[in-house]
């Protein structure tokens, strides 16, 4: 039995330690947002949050999560359902055409704001490294930086 959080719930798996966390997730949880690309930690599908930082959980063993929290897509809304600045901006930009990998894009990019609340072209390409198959990258591009924008203006007016 391993005992996480997951976004923002207590929950405990039986299930090995050595599952895969995105199998565990979708499996044993029902968490569906993380999704399954390469296995390998190359595409970002599955990414989550482990405790803050953007994970590929394809790779990360059930067991190395235990105690610690895990945020997926579906944890990045408020509790009343409003969206994120992120997820707005997404929407706005229209970036998902086929919506595949971009609960692992919004995923990363939380991540990267949250340590880089301004990042320039330059930035984005190293810190986000999923794949897009449809290659919405320019609309990824600009929601990324109209969330940036939107969060500075959160934050000035708080």
């Amino acid at each position: 039995m391993v005992a996480l959080t997951v976004n923002g719930t207590r929950v405990e798996v039986a299930a090995p330690d050595d599952k895969p966390l995105l199998w565990a997730l979708r499996e044993d949880l029902g968490v569906l947002g993380p999704k399954y690309g390469c296995g390998v930690a190359q595409c970002g599908a599955c990414r989550v949050l482990i405790d803050g930082v953007s994970t590929p959980s394809c790779i990360v063993p059930l067991g190395e999560a235990a105690g610690r929290s895990v945020v997926t897509v579906e944890g990045l809304a408020d509790a009343d359902g409003t969206l994120s600045i992120i997820q707005q901006a997404w929407i706005d930009e229209q970036a998902p055409q086929c919506g595949y990998c971009h609960p692992g894009f919004l995923i990363a990019v939380t991540e990267l704001l949250a340590t880089n609340p301004q990042p320039s072209d330059a930035d984005i390409d190293e810190a986000i490294t999923n794949i897009c198959r449809c290659g919405t990258y320019s609309r990824i591009r600009k929601a990324i930086h109209r969330a940036a924008a939107a969060r500075r203006s959160a934050g000035a007016a708080a």
